[in-house]
C-alpha cells in the first residue's frame, strides 16, 4: 500500500505539468481514458504510451515512455502489473518524478525498485479521486 502523505500527494499533483499514460487506451469507456480525460481537464499534458494506438484525447501515442521528447513529471501506470517493472525503468531512465499505479496495477517489484531509484511510488489509489479529494478547491 500507498504510504506517501497527502501533503506530499497533494504537491507532487499541484507541480506536475506532464504525465505520460501507461496503457491509454481510445475507449472512452476504459478507467484510463476516463482519468487522462479528467488529467486533461485540469491542465495537465497527457501523453499516451501504448504502441496499439495513434492517438488519444488529442495526442499522439508514442510507443514508451522514453520515446516522449518533454521532461516527464508522473508516470500513470494502467497496464497489467506483470508490465510495471519494464515501464519503471523507462521512468527512471527518463527521470520522472514518480510512479503511479493505479488500482489494479499489482507489483511490489516495480514499486522497490522506484523507490530505490528515489522516485515517488503512488499505488492502490485512483489519481482522479485523489486529485478530488486533495485538491478539488485548489487552482493548478
Amino acid at each position: 500500500m500507498s504510504t506517501i502523505s497527502n501533503q506530499t500527494l497533494a504537491d507532487l499533483m499541484a507541480n506536475a505539468r506532464l504525465i505520460a499514460s501507461v496503457g491509454l487506451v481510445d475507449d472512452p469507456d476504459r478507467p484510463s481514458y476516463q482519468v487522462a480525460m479528467y488529467q486533461q481537464s485540469q491542465g495537465y499534458q497527457v501523453i499516451p504510451v501504448n504502441p496499439n494506438v495513434d492517438s488519444v484525447l488529442g495526442h499522439k501515442a508514442v510507443r514508451t515512455v522514453q520515446d516522449i521528447p518533454e521532461p516527464v513529471d508522473i508516470v500513470n501506470i494502467f497496464t497489467h502489473g506483470d508490465q510495471a517493472p519494464a515501464i519503471v525503468d523507462d521512468a527512471i531512465a527518463k527521470g520522472a518524478k514518480a510512479v503511479w499505479l493505479q488500482p489494479g496495477v499489482e507489483s511490489p517489484k516495480a514499486e522497490a525498485k522506484a523507490r530505490q531509484a528515489g522516485l515517488q511510488v503512488i499505488s492502490h489509489r485512483c489519481f482522479k479521486s485523489e486529485h478530488q479529494r486533495l485538491l478539488s478547491h485548489r487552482p493548478m
